[in-house]
């Protein structure tokens, strides 16, 4: 590991659907990158998905594998963009929210930013934590059991959220920190 790609030995999983928030998925995929990552990109189906940006639909970006074919073993932490649409599609899937409860079951980095704690609900991972998100639902994650504050990023044992594409610096400095300062074999 060299100061300048902390996470050299690392591989993350990026997990989004159609509709995911453009920036929220594409500045943690460079910065993950940039500091030595392998990122791989999981979806409900092969292919490609399209992002949202701002007001209207994005880039596309292809998808490396489908959640169902995810093996946790393989990866050190899971990055969950928002954006409205994501997240509303993949808290449907089984599979999907059985990935990020068993992420954080082993005691990995799951991060969701914006509407993606949408997803730590649906996995029963909001109650009892103090959590950020959109503010357009706070009061969903709320009602979920978590202590919801307005910060730009917070860190619960395993879990980080960030509210929106504003505070994507923080977010992604802390999931860098927080896989650099754990054992790659954990």
């Amino acid at each position: 590991m060299t100061d300048t790609e902390p996470l050299s030995s690392r591989r993350i999983l990026i997990m989004a659907a159609d509709g995911f928030e453009q920036s929220e998925l594409e500045v943690p995929l460079e910065r993950l990158q940039d500091a030595g990552a392998d990122i791989d990109i999981a979806s409900i189906e092969m292919g490609d998905i399209t992002g949202w940006d701002e007001d209207d639909w994005g880039d596309e970006i292809e998808v490396d594998l489908k959640i169902s074919d995810v093996k946790i073993g393989d990866y050190d932490a899971l990055v969950l963009p928002g954006g409205q649409i994501n997240p509303d599609l993949l808290r449907v899937q089984a599979d999907a929210i059985a990935l990020i409860r068993d992420f954080a079951d082993a005691g990995k980095p799951v991060a969701a930013i914006c509407h993606a704690p949408w997803l730590l609900i649906e996995a029963g991972l909001a109650k009892g934590r103090r959590l950020t998100s959109y503010k357009s639902i706070r009061t969903d994650v709320a009602n979920a059991g978590a202590d919801v504050v307005d910060e730009a990023v917070v860190i619960d044992g395993n879990i980080i959220t960030s509210r929106c594409p504003d505070d994507l610096e923080a977010f992604c400095d802390t999931i860098v920190a927080m896989l650099a300062e754990t054992d790659a074999s954990s």
